[in-house]
């Protein structure tokens, strides 16, 4: 009979199933053993791959990102997350959705075919945690929170701005600045963490850039980020905010980042803000080392569940 009940991503009982006796390294994948699902009815969250990089300025390959970060996820579900309190998928029914479906023969296409999948999501009601793919996968993605939710503040974990000008390109140092002229977040209430790139034009972000965040205590950038993200937000990691000697397998590391320690500290403390929508992206697997980075990315994105969990019903 235990054998019948494994391959949880197809077979669980439900969304709060508890699937903690697969092992590691057997059966379907789906992040954290979730169960795949198109039908959201009772869903409260959604995780999306999005397998997009022709967006990438230097080296691509975050398209097999969100097959890693769910197949470095079958680390973490044998148990509770730590060190968190509770089990979020006991608070939280979560699907994975599967894989946005794109064309690579025409990438002027998918821009829109990945806004209408997380509207649907959203739609549905349930929240959207989306696995990239490179960071451009954030532009349609706040498109679709911002017509559900209106302009939203923006907390970005990045070594990048990603606020350069750019006019109609499919770029992802763009997006945040067609975002800005868009109205798709409010600068005012938008942040960016551990920045460590030249740009001097933030339009109006505050910047928090890794330098601040190694020589001052981690509280002092909680708190910076909780001042100036109040009301409804999305929430943004690059994994590239790393380190490289933490995440290795991106496509622009930058060296000076974040640890995995310092960044996941941080995240901890932002439970109980109103956060509609998030992703972890940039995981470029070809160029990873013993998986660390894909483990680092579904690490985070399992941690933003986690604040899913505590957030204001939207």
């Amino acid at each position: 009979m235990d054998d019948l009940r494994r391959d949880y991503a197809f077979l669980a009982d439900g969304p709060h199933a508890v699937t903690h006796d697969e092992p590691f390294f057997s059966g379907a994948l789906s992040f954290c053993r979730r169960r795949y699902a198109r039908d959201l009815a009772g869903a409260d969250v959604a995780v999306i791959g999005v397998p997009h990089d022709t967006a990438v300025t230097n080296r691509p390959g975050a398209r097999f990102g969100p097959r890693a970060i769910r197949a470095a996820s079958t680390n973490l579900a044998w148990s509770r997350a730590w060190p968190s309190a509770f089990d979020p998928f006991q608070r939280l029914a979560v699907v994975d959705w599967g894989d946005v479906a794109l064309l690579p023969g025409h990438p002027d296409r998918n821009p829109l075919r990945i806004e209408r999948a997380i509207a649907a999501v959203l739609q549905a009601g349930a929240r959207a945690l989306i696995l990239g793919g490179d960071h451009f996968v954030s532009y349609p993605a706040l498109r679709a929170h911002a017509a559900r939710h209106g302009p939203l503040g923006l907390i970005q974990f990045d070594a990048h701005t990603d606020t350069w000008p750019g006019e109609g390109d499919i770029d992802h140092g763009t997006m945040f600045h067609h975002a800005v002229r868009e109205g798709l977040i409010d600068p005012a209430r938008s942040i960016q963490i551990g920045i460590r790139t030249t740009n001097d034009e933030p339009m109006g972000i505050e910047i928090r850039d890794a330098i601040t965040v190694h020589e001052t205590p981690l509280a002092e950038t909680v708190a910076a980020i909780r001042a100036r993200a109040a009301g409804p937000c999305y929430l943004s990691f690059d994994i590239d905010c790393l380190d490289p000697a933490f995440a290795p397998g991106t496509g622009t590391p930058v060296v000076g980042g974040l640890s995995t320690h310092q960044a996941l500290a941080i995240l901890r403390g932002l439970a109980g803000l109103d956060i509609r929508g998030a992703d972890v992206v940039e995981v470029s697997p070809p160029y990873d080392v013993a998986e660390i980075t894909a483990l680092a990315g579904a690490t985070v994105a399992l941690q933003l569940l986690c604040l899913f969990a505590e957030a204001p019903a939207c």
